[in-house]
């Protein structure tokens, strides 16, 4: 599996595991427990879910998939941004960590920018660090600009933007991915295939049609074929996990990032960063 380095020197892997829209249907729990934990079978050991998400029942479902077996896992967590004040992202990060049944988070996430000052927000992170309840902090849904005030704020320590990216949300490639890649800030892109709605394209059908893979794989293999991008698809059925896991063996050729090219062109110029 091939790993993208954070700031701090730790590797992860490319290809990790979304939990976004889990844990919402208690007739499929059993199944989305056993999906995650073949996925770190196969080696899709960054799990990444949020306080968000289905209100919590998410981030209980994930301590479930990973009880046992919490030191072979990249843990991923958000907070609200209401939650991250001085006072309350402790609170938060204490229910968090109840609701995985873990006592730390590898990497917790500014879910998206709220009211609270980013410098209050790095003071809260920066002391669950010191206190050992997280082992490194990071943004999600945060554009250049956004970026630009957090390092002001001095968050120089931030190891993730977690942004919507995918051949169809190419935006950031004018001006966020530049600045985060000369800082070594890797993206975490999250609904890689626009929640399933890539696998319908009839172009990139064609594409992956010629090699044998499916739409979604082929649309995960571009994204895995940057040095500074971990995605994290959802995959809630084993044989999704395990085609998901193919996906970071395809080799793209140049003509292949051609043709996505032609069937993808980024926008002409910078657009804000676009959130689902």
């Amino acid at each position: 599996m091939k790993t993208i380095a954070l700031p701090d020197g730790t590797h992860i892997p490319a290809l990790g595991q979304g939990s976004w829209m889990m844990a919402e249907d208690p007739a499929r729990r059993a199944e989305e427990i056993a999906a995650l934990r073949a996925g770190i079978d196969l080696g899709l050991t960054l799990i990444d879910t949020a306080e968000m998400y289905a209100d919590g029942e998410s981030e209980r479902l994930v301590g479930e998939a990973i009880a046992g077996r919490r030191d072979g896992v990249f843990l991923v967590s958000k907070a609200y941004p209401q939650n991250a004040s001085r006072d309350r992202l402790p609170q938060a990060c204490a229910a968090s960590l109840r609701r995985l049944g873990t006592d730390r988070l590898d990497l917790y996430l500014l879910h998206w920018r709220g009211g609270v000052p980013f410098a209050e927000t790095v003071a809260a992170m920066e002391r669950l660090v010191a206190e050992g309840k997280i082992l490194r902090w990071g943004v999600s849904n945060l554009d250049t600009d956004d970026m630009d005030e957090l390092i002001a704020a001095g968050g120089a320590a931030c190891a993730t933007d977690q942004i919507l990216y995918n051949l169809t949300r190419r935006g950031p490639e004018h001006d966020l991915l530049p600045w985060l890649a000369q800082r070594a800030i890797p993206v975490m892109a999250y609904s890689p295939v626009e929640q399933g709605r890539l696998a319908a394209h009839p172009g990139l059908r064609a594409l992956a049609a010629e090699k044998d893979v499916t739409a979604a794989q082929l649309a995960l293999a571009w994204l895995l074929a940057r040095d500074d991008v971990i995605a994290i698809p959802k995959a809630a059925t084993l044989a999704h996990v395990e085609a998901n896991r193919a996906a970071a063996d395809l080799t793209l050729t140049r003509e292949d990032l051609a043709r996505l090219d032609q069937l993808f062109p980024r926008p002409a110029r910078p657009v804000p960063l676009e959130m689902l």
